[in-house]
């Protein structure tokens, strides 16, 4: 459960935090409340599991990377560990994380999405992710995007 504070304040991130030099200020200030008071909570509510994470859902689009293509490894179970945190911690992966397997049609268990700015660079992107796994790694393909989805983070239903 969530207070009414509490509400007010995901309500007020839920856009998306304001473009000024100090943005959890600006919210607190908006709220009426101390601005340690607005991390302390966005704290607990991080701890509580209620919220993930704050974070910028960028437009690779925007930004000149207008070719994405999440690679999808199947790796020995014993080494995704230890090899996803190295294929997550490249400077060129956004987001790195394991799934299950959904044999015999989908044997892949490792997701690491690249962006660039032509399918070459995405293609050169995933040859040094290729390169990291060595042989460990028993197969490979790329998914490419094709359009994008709408990013939204946490949305409360109205009162009512």
């Amino acid at each position: 459960m969530i207070d009414a504070t509490d509400r007010r304040i995901i309500e007020a991130l839920q856009g998306g935090l304001p473009l000024v030099p100090a943005p959890y200020a600006q919210v607190a200030d908006d709220l009426g409340i101390e601005e340690a008071a607005l991390l302390d909570r966005l704290a607990t509510l991080k701890a509580r599991g209620v919220i993930r994470r704050i974070a910028a859902a960028p437009n690779h689009y925007k930004l000149g990377m207008t070719s994405n293509g999440m690679t999808v490894w199947d790796l020995q179970d014993d080494l995704i560990g230890e090899l996803g945190a190295h294929i997550g911690a490249l400077p060129f992966v956004t987001h790195c994380y394991e799934r299950p397997r959904a044999l015999p049609h989908w044997p892949y268990n490792l997701f690491a999405m690249v962006h660039g700015s032509s399918p070459d660079e995405v293609e050169q992107k995933r040859g040094r992710i290729a390169a990291i796994l060595g042989s460990a790694c028993r197969g490979s393909d790329i998914l490419y995007s094709t359009r994008i989805l709408k990013k939204t983070g946490l949305r409360l239903k109205a009162k009512g």
